[in-house]
């Protein structure tokens, strides 16, 4: 018998997004860099990272260009934030609070510390000062291309 495929859904505040990721996700973070704060208009970003090619996105969607090498979209009517796709990385990021289920993806790991809330209690789980995606990419990519073996 072949192993069970695992669904996870989710989508914008209004409905018009709806969004599938299929399997497990690659990590799971918190986010504490500016440009998410106020793009969440939050303290973090929770996010989960799927390869690009396990998650498939319905409905309308605008995007912005967050950085030189990132792009953010949001729901065209709600303007829910749904994902982060880092260019050339065949990986997105799904927004944590998106998802239709709640507790599904304990962080593994925070970016961003340096502007961490003093009031979060700490987690128990990595903290980095700063962006540590690139390592953390290079990590997967070898994690993921041993999996596929």
């Amino acid at each position: 018998m072949g192993q069970k495929v695992v669904r996870y859904t989710g989508g914008c505040a209004c409905g018009a997004v709806r969004f599938e990721a299929i399997d497990k996700p690659l990590r799971v973070g918190l986010c504490h860099c500016l440009t998410c704060r106020k793009h969440h208009g939050a303290a973090f970003n929770p996010f989960v990272v799927f390869p690009f090619e396990a998650v498939f996105i319905a409905g309308g969607l605008r995007s912005w260009r967050s950085s030189e090498h990132s792009t953010r979209l949001s729901c065209e009517v709600c303007s829910s934030p749904i994902c982060q796709q880092e260019d050339d990385s065949g990986e997105i990021e799904l927004h944590g609070g998106s998802f239709d289920e709640t507790s599904l993806f304990p962080p593994e790991y925070e970016n961003w510390t340096l502007h961490r809330e003093d009031w979060l209690p700490h987690l128990g789980v990595r903290e980095h000062p700063a962006d540590v995606s690139a390592e953390i990419l290079d990590q997967s990519r070898h994690v993921r291309s041993w999996r596929q073996h």
